[in-house]
């Protein structure tokens, strides 16, 4: 039904009209206010286009400052992105390194863009940073330092980021506390974990729905312990193609959920 009326808007013209409609219909419903997307489908959206790598990469990256504005309108206070997990570093070096390439072509636009201000966005980078390239880091930590003030929006970039690499990273963290003396194994709780995780400066670190394109339904290792709760949504179009209405078709859908969270 979907791919239905995709074409059918995309025949008569009628995005704008359907994107009003849906704006309606979710803006006074309940808002999330953290989602998490993993950003998956560049790759095979440049291959059915037969364009090379970088391109669908590069397509997937302009959606993302889109994004910006979306999130804003729908008044979605924080977005934390799948960008590059710890596996993709294991994709040939010509591929990695383009992707380092323009990870930080896109955080150096970041430092000019105005509505980072305007919006007050805070950003910062979640993952194992010894595996990015200093240039890449000096950029990411200039970002960081210049809207590390900001509370308007959160904008999280999950780069060389893995699940069960940022739990280990606790539980180590916690066993060097234990065996220092300084922490009881006794005292450790589910706070103690959550204000270690990568995200504990953020408001509300588990994120209400998680978003997947491409049309694979998985996790892949996204936020493991902070998406315990979330509602999951997978969506089957890839990242290069995604548009505003997915996104709010995403939220309708999410508004429509009964949230008991166990209970």
């Amino acid at each position: 039904m979907t791919k239905v009326l995709d074409t059918f808007l995309r025949v008569t013209g009628a995005y704008k009209f359907y994107e009003n409609r849906l704006t309606w219909q979710v803006e006074d419903g309940l808002i999330p206010s953290h989602i998490g997307i993993i950003l998956d489908g560049n790759r095979r959206w440049a291959q059915d286009k037969k364009y090379s790598m970088d391109v669908g990469h590069a397509y997937g990256a302009d959606v993302v400052e889109n994004l910006l504005d979306w999130c804003h309108d729908l008044k979605i206070k924080s977005i934390t992105l799948y960008v590059l997990s710890t596996e993709n570093l294991l994709r040939t070096v010509e591929e990695v390194q383009e992707l380092f390439r323009l990870i930080e072509e896109r955080l150096t636009d970041l430092l000019e863009d105005e509505r980072i201000y305007k919006y007050r966005v805070r950003v910062k980078g979640i993952g194992k940073f010894d595996l990015l390239p200093e240039s890449l880091l000096s950029v990411l930590h200039e970002v960081e330092e210049k809207t590390a003030m900001y509370d308007g929006h959160f904008l999280n970039i999950a780069i060389a980021y893995g699940g069960r690499a940022e739990i280990t990273d606790v539980v180590r963290s916690i066993a060097e506390d234990v065996k220092k003396g300084t922490l009881a194994p006794s005292t450790i709780t589910e706070e103690t974990i959550e204000s270690r995780l990568y995200t504990a400066h953020l408001p509300n670190p588990e994120p209400d729905l998680i978003i997947r394109t491409s049309g694979e339904e998985r996790m892949s290792g996204f936020l493991l312990w902070q998406g315990a709760y979330s509602e999951l949504i997978f969506m089957d179009v890839y990242w290069p193609a995604f548009r505003k209405i997915d996104l709010l078709r995403a939220v309708r859908t999410y508004q429509k959920r009964k949230r008991r969270l166990g209970k």
